[in-house]
């Protein structure tokens, strides 16, 4: 069964277990306590940016507030798998997407992939555009995206068109048809590289075969998960 996914009470299990205050927490990851005041007491709901920065600056897989864990696993087991049925998956809604993320059971996965039913059809929507370390692909399930990035021309994007960019680049989807809008993203990152530049440290330009933790892509589609 699809389950909403509640952050901010992961969060504030992960603060309390590991002794931290507010302030701690906003030294972390560079948001200000009022901020994380308000996700922990659900008056806030969390951007995927703001999940890639806790994420970041408390060094857990973005995976781990999807989940009921305080704790994140200190090594991996090799040969793991998951299955996540029709219909099932953590469900993060914000304004602009919802987003359903699958194998949540999964944490410090290499690539995460992202359902995502799109909203926004303006970029006034967004407070700012997402940017992050490592790379993107996004494949359009349903409907038509209009991606938007800082150094490009908006491209129109149908059903079964695609894009691989830098996800380091600002970028933001639009729902740019009359009905429902459905996207596939899977984001990679270099873990290293996201701690680092949650520190403000200079971070070099990822490989191609960098990996990491860093998902983003769409959000996810609430009627598939009612049923990205």
């Amino acid at each position: 069964m699809t389950s909403k996914a509640k952050p901010g009470a992961v969060l504030k299990g992960l603060r309390l277990a590991n002794g931290w205050t507010l302030a701690e927490v906003s030294r972390r990851t560079g948001l200000p306590v009022s901020t994380l005041s308000k996700v922990e007491n659900d008056k806030m709901s969390l951007s995927y940016d703001k999940l890639a920065r806790i994420s970041r600056g408390l060094e857990i897989d973005i995976g781990v507030l999807f989940s009921g864990e305080t704790t994140a696993p200190v090594s991996l087991v090799t040969g793991r798998r998951s299955i996540t049925r029709a219909g099932e998956g953590r469900l993060i809604e914000t304004e602009t997407y919802d987003s359903l993320y699958p194998a949540t059971d999964l944490l410090n996965k290499r690539f995460v992939p992202i359902i995502s039913e799109i909203h926004a059809r303006s970029l006034s929507e967004f407070s700012e555009m997402i940017r992050h370390p490592g790379e993107e692909y996004a494949f359009v399930v349903e409907g038509v995206v209009e991606l938007h990035t800082d150094l490009y021309a908006p491209v129109r994007l149908e059903a079964g068109d695609s894009c691989y960019f830098d996800s380091g680049m600002g970028h933001a989807y639009l729902n740019a048809g009359q009905g429902p809008c459905r996207l596939l993203t899977i984001c990679s990152g270099e873990e290293s590289q996201l701690i680092a530049a949650s520190r403000g440290q200079e971070v070099k330009p990822a490989t191609a075969s960098s990996s990491g933790s860093m998902p983003r892509v769409s959000r996810a589609d609430r009627r598939r998960a009612g049923g990205s």
